[in-house]
């Protein structure tokens, strides 16, 4: 893709299925979204499959690793595998594959289709909530490190990382605080990257495995419930004392006694 484009990153090595997408993906996606080959949602929507459906598909028919040496654990459920499983047996006496090339279409085509309804209904989306409490984190806190969400649930680290690049944000937000299923406020550690378990800045470390009562005693802010042992996400049972865990957790990263207000 990046030798043909080299507007895009993606460098594994193109099959057929790539080569099709190449030229024909933006109109695909264009005549099932019911929008114009040149809006920028089909323009989104074109890189976010490559990357998250197509380019897997690339990779195996071209014996590409994901990384190197022995796996731990052998994958035999992608899309690739399900497809070759619908090959005739090699004992089978009827070696026809027209009925497996055609339930291969039907399970391909109904998985490519699966795949764009949610990132354009569900994915995308939660690219202008992200946005919007981006743009209001310093009403926040003054540190403009601290984000809170209109609604919990979404998905939101992809987004963030990349909004942050392209907003300019100078200085790399640290916690995010959203509603969960009950009712009650998460505040949850931004990790350093998408692929990592480490976060910018941890939840203390005293806090860590504590619960309820006693979380709130030891951090002094009420309506404590949890902090994960791992120390990437608490719990408080208002808004205003998940942000309050988040600001004496920035605090003791500065040095200060006491959390912004």
């Amino acid at each position: 893709m990046h030798c043909l484009r080299p507007d895009k990153p993606w460098k594994t090595k193109l099959s057929s299925a790539g080569l099709v997408y190449f030229h024909f993906g933006s109109q695909i996606l264009a005549s099932l979204l019911g929008l114009k080959e040149e809006d920028p949602v089909v323009q989104v929507l074109y890189d976010k499959l490559y990357e998250n459906f197509v380019e897997e598909i690339d990779a195996i028919d071209n014996g590409i690793a994901q990384w190197d040496g022995e796996p731990r654990y052998a994958m035999t459920t992608n899309l690739s595998a399900r497809v070759g499983y619908l090959n005739p047996r090699w004992n089978d006496m009827d070696q026809d594959t027209e009925a497996g090339f055609r339930k291969a279409m039907e399970l391909v085509g109904g998985e490519f289709r699966d795949r764009l309804d949610y990132y354009h209904r569900t994915w995308l989306p939660a690219r202008t909530l992200v946005e919007e409490a981006i743009q209001k984190r310093f009403k926040v806190d003054p540190s403009g490190e601290i984000l809170v969400f209109s609604q919990g649930g979404c998905p939101w680290k992809e987004h963030l990382f990349s909004l942050e690049l392209e907003l300019g944000v100078e200085k790399p937000i640290k916690f995010v605080l959203y509603t969960d299923q009950n009712g009650q406020w998460r505040v949850q550690c931004i990790p350093a990257g998408l692929h990592t378990f480490q976060n910018r800045l941890s939840l203390p470390e005293e806090w860590r495995g504590v619960r309820d009562e006693a979380l709130s005693q030891l951090s002094g802010i009420p309506g404590c419930v949890f902090v994960h042992a791992g120390g990437f996400i608490g719990g408080n049972r208002t808004q205003e004392g998940a942000l309050r865990m988040a600001q004496s957790a920035l605090a003791r990263q500065t040095g200060s006694d006491t959390p912004s207000s």
